[in-house]
């Protein structure tokens, strides 16, 4: 029997699971759409479905390098009960390999790509959800290529709830890249050096420098001095090079890295969750609905 655009339809309003996965299950069950339900529920696709409303906003980060490439990701989960579970664990190493070797366009590419044993990216993380028991998703990941001439510095913070890959130019210097890293995770940066702050960020600090001056009855022939040295402040507060280096505040972290011969070329910093607005839930209320189940 063909299988039809709508039976897909049908079957993914039924059971949440995605479109290929709709599309296989019919094909296997010669259209049978109650076969195809239970197709997809032994294999734990319609089950991992109904999750899919929930919250994922726990989880963990991570970093795999291979010479000159690396690839930084975050996969959430619904607690941070399951991002210490060593099968999530295994699951976000096995996802952080695929990305470096496949180097996928988009997170939605990557999920329809299939892996070595012929599974998709989707169907994979589909198996671990029906294991764990929770949402889980593959959020985002940044690759990131160098020469032999440069340094990646890796650095997970609090066991992966914080991580930054930081890439120095001109140094191979890879302590001194981690250590920029560290720096990273702990002031969190936005810049890696003014020259990345666009004109209108710094026009509307600068207005807004120059209002707070003037409400505090600051005299208007020394304001402009004022707020000038304000915002040098403010940019040590988002630029990374700008600010005091961690492990050794007498001196900046341009001073650091220019004196292991290198410049900082680029960052990235994720900490698990961020952006996503967490439900906030009563964990009495929660055990006692589950209690009723």
């Amino acid at each position: 029997m063909a299988v039809t655009a709508q039976m897909v339809k049908e079957l993914r309003e039924k059971t949440g699971a995605g479109m290929m996965d709709c599309k296989k299950a019919l094909t296997e069950t010669n259209g049978d759409m109650e076969k195809a339900i239970d197709f997809l529920r032994e294999k734990g696709i319609a089950k991992a479905a109904k999750k899919t409303d929930r919250i994922a906003a726990e989880g963990l980060t991570a970093i795999v390098t291979k010479g000159n490439e690396a690839v930084i990701l975050e996969v959430n989960s619904e607690t941070d009960f399951v991002a210490k579970n060593e099968g999530f664990k295994t699951l976000v190493n096995e996802l952080g390999e695929f990305l470096i070797t496949n180097k996928p366009e988009s997170v939605e590419a990557a999920l329809e790509m299939k892996m070595d044993n012929g599974v998709a990216v989707s169907e994979h993380i589909n198996t671990a959800i029906s294991k764990i028991g929770e949402k889980l998703t593959l959020r985002r990941y940044t690759i990131v290529t160098k020469t032999d001439a440069d340094a990646f510095g890796a650095y997970l913070h609090m066991g992966g709830r914080i991580g930054v890959l930081t890439l120095l130019e001109g140094t191979t210097d890879e302590a001194a890249a981690k250590d920029v890293a560290m720096h990273i995770a702990a002031i969190n940066p936005k810049y890696v050096s003014r020259d990345e702050v666009s004109a209108e960020e710094a026009d509307r600090e600068r207005k807004v420098l120059t209002e707070q001056a003037l409400n505090e009855g600051k005299p208007e022939n020394i304001v402009a001095k004022m707020v000038e040295g304000r915002l040098g402040k403010y940019f040590e507060d988002i630029c990374l090079l700008d600010q005091s280096f961690v492990k050794n505040p007498d001196m900046k972290v341009r001073q650091f890295v220019e004196s292991k011969g290198g410049a900082v070329k680029s960052f990235i910093r994720y900490e698990v969750g961020e952006g996503i607005e967490k439900r906030q839930d009563n964990f009495a209320e929660e055990v006692m609905s589950q209690v009723k189940k």
